[in-house]
């Protein structure tokens, strides 16, 4: 597991003022001339600065400790190692199955496997049903044209 650093939430400068939702919660940089928060007062909440970043080794790695590849084919899949894959989200549910299928082959993690549309595995048959499949087609012998009848 990756643990990343925590910092502040950086919110907008007078987000909670108005009980109307006018004012955003996301962060857009304060450009005011008297504005506190861009005066770095420190009652008015912190500003993004370069200090919050992550570390180089794990920025933009998923709290598993695999970087994330996003896949839209199966053939995207061949050069990977060492990945989480996530599946796009416009994949339909064939293509998405044989994703799942070929990455567990590959012994790749799949970050976003569907439970809409679980992938089926077929179990193999027992001998006494493939004796019945078997013995089916051989007993079925082409019936004799019928004669006919005027009435």
């Amino acid at each position: 597991m990756v643990s990343k650093r925590k910092h502040p939430k950086f919110r907008r400068p007078n987000y909670g003022r108005s009980s109307r939702s006018r004012i955003k919660i996301a962060w857009r940089r304060p450009r005011g001339i008297d504005n506190k928060q861009r005066l770095k007062l420190a009652y008015m909440g912190c500003s993004p600065s370069i200090g919050y970043g992550q570390p180089s080794e794990i920025k933009h790695m998923h709290p598993q400790g695999m970087h994330e590849a996003l896949v839209c084919t199966p053939s995207e899949l061949s050069g990977l190692k060492e990945v989480a894959v996530r599946i796009a989200a416009g994949v339909g549910r064939r293509k998405r199955q044989e994703i799942i299928r070929l990455a567990e082959s590959m012994k790749l993690r799949v970050l976003n496997k569907a439970k809409k549309y679980p992938v089926k595995v077929e179990k193999p048959k027992s001998k006494d049903e493939k004796k019945k499949t078997e013995a089916k087609p051989a007993a079925a012998a082409p019936a004799a044209p019928k004669a006919e009848t005027k009435a």
